[in-house]
């Protein structure tokens, strides 16, 4: 599968400063902005029947704060897509609402804006588990991947998941787990997040969109 090198790998795992596709200033959130996001809850980006809900563990402070999934500085979601050629070209949660078109969602395990995973329950993560498969049931869509193993293996009781696609099905929507893009996991630098990335979008059926329409303009939903 072809898999578009076009990110630099910095040491932290996060794509590098001299990459000109990355160099859009960030707002950095103060402290009283980050305090006052954790009483907040970023909604779903959702609809009925899309090809792949991916699933967080949960939005981080700095997301809260944006109003988007995913928006903490160094978290690779937003590379990861696009390299492995789920988007046209490169979005920011910003334009999240874009995956919308292409098929795509986002939502989280628990809801609550926490600065770090660690700081959630386990009940939190049951909790999360029985949501999950209460939304994928009413919304169906055709994939739900979870981003980050540690986090599917608490919300479904999977002690031995692995990365990959999994053997539970909640009603007719089959389930992924992919690598955890937050800049803090190690064990994927971009380059492997891309390849796990691109093995999902393969088996959904969605085309290369980046080979289809390089960088030209998203489809319009249906």
């Amino acid at each position: 599968m072809a898999v578009h090198q076009r990110f630099l790998d910095a040491p932290d795992g996060r794509v590098g400063e001299t990459d000109p596709m990355n160099d859009t200033p960030r707002h950095r959130p103060t402290r009283a902005e980050l305090d006052a996001a954790r009483g907040t809850r970023l909604p779903d980006l959702i609809a009925d029947d899309l090809t792949v809900l991916l699933v967080g563990i949960n939005p981080g402070l700095s997301s809260a704060v944006a109003g988007h999934h995913f928006a903490t500085p160094g978290n690779r979601l937003w590379p990861a897509l696009y390299r492995a050629g789920f988007t046209p070209r490169l979005i920011d949660a910003a334009e999240e609402n874009r995956l919308l078109d292409l098929g795509i969602g986002i939502t989280s395990i628990v809801h609550r804006p926490t600065s770090r995973a660690a700081e959630l329950t386990a009940p939190e993560y049951v909790a999360g588990g029985r949501h999950l498969r209460e939304l994928v049931l009413a919304r169906r869509p055709a994939w739900l991947a979870l981003l980050g193993v540690t986090g599917y293996r608490a919300a479904f009781n999977a002690p031995d998941a692995t990365v990959g696609r999994q053997s539970l099905t909640i009603g007719t929507t089959q389930v992924w787990v992919l690598p955890n893009p937050s800049g803090l996991n190690a064990h994927y630098p971009p380059s492997a997040l891309a390849v796990e990335f691109a093995k999902l979008r393969v088996a959904t059926g969605l085309p290369d969109r980046s080979a289809v329409l390089g960088n030209g303009p998203f489809p319009n939903r249906s």
